[in-house]
């Protein structure tokens, strides 16, 4: 492989993305891999991670810097989760925030300079803003502060100036960066790993919630929603899934009859997905213009249902009466979207098409 193309991911494996993406394209020929600054709490994939739980702000600066004199033997780098290796600094205080301060997207255009590719993909509340976060902000009010957003508007700009290709994993952020930034779908699950599992038989179906964050998810809502049905006597069972591991979580997936996503940000991610590759039927909001983008995009139908905190209750409600014959044909669909629009081959190819068509 000493002639293939070398992509560098970095410099985190937020939602498996940059992972799975790394496989693909070796698979395709390509000397790729994914390299992580730290672990991830989640346990997803990487090649490579340089740090460890617990490093101090300052060690993890020069985990970054080594991960740059690395990046020189690169042909191609692919940041992922809109990070730079130097980000903007957002109050990290002290000599670690001046030390931010001045290397803050200085390695962008050192790699310009080095005449590297540079590739960034955008996955979500690294883009995010208030201006046009929706329902999300009046959830986490905290995280599109007046600080918060401008440090993305700076990155958003520099990736702009620096990057040969510029990608977005969810259709909202379309809103927020540049025009010619082109909508990428996660590449996290290889639907060749995930077979369909059939429901469960059991007098209670199993209702499946894994927040990552109980308000970014709107977790309370779907407490209230079960409760509610419990109290009128709708027979079904909540496991929620806080703070565990991948296999766990996989493993309640499983199990699920249906699962309930998220409440506030207006399309799905990895869970959602591997729910989706399991055939199982995926409760979640879902903005209009979103799901209007990727149908038109891919010429499918989005089989996710899509709910409110209003109307959870409800079509919760409909989905455990409807019963099992219900649960498959939207697993069906679901199993044949994930197929088609999230297959880690073709996504792979395409950015390998991209890859070899910049200059060198």
């Amino acid at each position: 492989m000493s002639g293939a193309l070398r992509v560098l991911h970095a410099p985190t494996a937020v939602g498996g993305h940059p992972g799975g993406l790394a496989r693909a394209e070796r698979e395709l020929g390509l000397d790729s891999r994914s390299v992580s600054l730290f672990p991830h709490p989640f346990g997803y994939d990487v090649d490579e991670v340089l740090g460890r739980d617990g490093d101090g702000a300052l060690r993890r600066y020069l985990n970054r810097a080594r991960l740059l004199a690395r990046m020189r033997a690169a042909d191609v780098v692919h940041f992922n989760f809109g990070e730079p290796l130097f980000p903007v600094p957002q109050g990290v205080g002290g000599v670690t925030e001046a030390i931010a301060r001045a290397l803050a997207l200085r390695d962008l255009p050192i790699l310009r300079r080095l005449g590297k590719r540079v590739v960034v993909t955008f996955q979500g509340d690294d883009a995010r803003q208030a201006v046009v976060g929706g329902r999300l902000v009046a959830a986490v009010p905290e995280r599109y502060t007046v600080e918060r957003d401008a440090a993305r508007r700076r990155t958003i700009a520099a990736f702009d100036g620096y990057a040969d290709g510029i990608f977005f994993l969810n259709p909202d952020l379309a809103d927020v960066l540049p025009a010619r930034a082109a909508f990428l779908p996660y590449a996290s699950v290889d639907p060749r790993e995930w077979e369909v599992v059939p429901e469960p038989s059991a007098a209670a179906p199993l209702v499946v919630h894994a927040p990552s964050d109980r308000r970014v998810k709107g977790t309370e809502h779907v407490e209230a929603a079960v409760a509610r049905l419990a109290e009128e006597g709708v027979p079904l069972e909540l496991e929620l899934l806080q703070g565990v591991g991948h296999a766990e979580v996989r493993s309640a997936l499983e199990r699920s009859a249906i699962v309930v996503d998220q409440l506030n940000a207006g399309w799905y991610g990895l869970l959602a997905i591997e729910c989706l590759a399991l055939g199982k039927p995926v409760l979640t909001f879902l903005r209009d213009d979103a799901v209007q983008r990727t149908e038109e995009a891919y010429d499918t139908q989005v089989p996710l249902v899509g709910v409110t905190a209003e109307t959870l209750r409800d079509r919760l409600a409909e989905l455990v009466a409807a019963g099992p014959p219900e649960w498959r044909r939207i697993g069906q669909l679901s199993r044949a979207y994930v197929e088609r629009v999230h297959d880690v081959e073709r996504i792979a190819d395409a950015l390998v098409e991209l890859y070899e068509s910049l200059p060198r």
